[in-house]
């Protein structure tokens, strides 16, 4: 499947870059780790990952799995069009590298297939086992040129930092095939380091535990020098970049006065400069939000994200300008270009 064939991608008038998706026909490809998901009368719905199991959530009969209560819902929700990436659960960035493969092929495949048939209305990202570097260049390679998904997606928590050398060759391959990376959490311990226990109240792994991990990626990558090394390499953040917009000033400052601070960004301005050089999506879930992001980085950079059908899907409050200058962004962000 040919990217530049996604018709719906080019002419449409909002794009949700933010839609995770759950796809029975991986269901164990990653082996003894799953993903395998239970259903028995009168019990709650189990996915279970490795040793982590999810109670309680619908996966199946819903949007993440039925495709058609999917494209329903997106025409209720004013999208036209979504590029489906893989459930944050299912990154098996830290399982044994020959599983986390055949994992992400099995995906990657699977997507492929699903959404060309609906090539008007979806188009996917690849899941990249980050393990193994070479084997994620070669998947992404396999995933861009033959099977025609548009960019690289990877979690925050990846085994080292976003910034080590160990990565620059994925970089550099993301490069060579002119697509963007995209980086999204996932709830500490599913398959990693445990977190702080605390996040475990409430709900907190998933909102400020996002947004301390979105906050960190930000940082690496900009103290890091990784746009640096890399020009050109885009990347965009989940939500909105986590605590960046409000953390700006402390960070600039950090990049200013700290001794490890890089001579690049140690100017006035310098900081936000190279921030504003990184792309981000809408999920914050408040104007107020949204606007401080605005007001940080501009508008040529935003681009929509609803984690559609979860727990916390965004409610679209632009207006129908703004929701097409984000569309027009998603079609740079992804070389795809508008219709005449």
């Amino acid at each position: 499947m040919d990217k530049l064939k996604n018709e719906g991608l080019q002419s449409a008038s909002s794009i949700d870059v933010h839609a995770h998706a759950v796809l029975d026909e991986s269901m164990g490809a990653a082996g003894k780790y799953g993903p395998e998901l239970s259903e028995v009368e009168g019990q709650p719905t189990v996915f279970r990952v490795g040793d982590y199991e999810l109670q309680g959530v619908k996966y199946r009969d819903s949007a993440f799995m039925d495709v058609e209560k999917r494209i329903a819902g997106m025409e209720a929700a004013g999208i036209d069009f979504q590029i489906l990436s893989p459930n944050p659960l299912t990154y098996f960035h830290y399982i044994d590298a020959p599983s986390a493969v055949r994992f992400c092929k099995r995906h990657n495949d699977v997507l492929r297939d699903l959404v060309s048939e609906h090539p008007r209305k979806l188009a996917g990202f690849a899941a990249l086992p980050m393990q193994d570097i070479p084997a994620a260049c070669d998947e992404l390679r396999r995933a861009v040129s033959e099977l025609g998904l548009l960019a690289g997606y990877i979690g925050t928590d990846i085994g080292q930092p976003l910034d080590s050398s160990a990565l620059d060759a994925l970089y550099e391959t993301c490069l060579d095939l002119d697509v963007p990376l995209f980086i999204h959490p996932a709830p500490a311990g599913i398959d990693g380091p445990q977190g702080d226990p605390h996040l475990g109240r409430f709900d907190l792994a998933l909102t400020t535990g996002f947004a301390a991990s979105e906050t960190i990626a930000v940082a690496s990558i900009l103290f890091g020098e990784v746009l640096m090394r890399h020009p050109g390499l885009d990347i965009c953040i989940s939500h909105g970049g986590g605590a960046v917009p409000y953390l700006v000033g402390r960070l600039a400052q950090a990049s200013r006065v700290r001794p490890w601070s890089p001579a690049s960004l140690r100017g006035d301005g310098a900081f936000e400069e190279m921030l504003a050089k990184l792309w981000f999506d809408s999920n914050v879930h408040d104007p107020r939000s949204f606007k401080l992001l605005e007001d940080i980085v501009g508008t040529e950079r935003l681009v929509l994200g609803t984690n559609f059908a979860g727990w916390d899907q965004a409610e679209i409050h632009h207006t129908s300008d703004f929701l097409m200058l984000m569309a027009d962004n998603a079609r740079r962000l992804l070389r795809a270009s508008a219709s005449p």
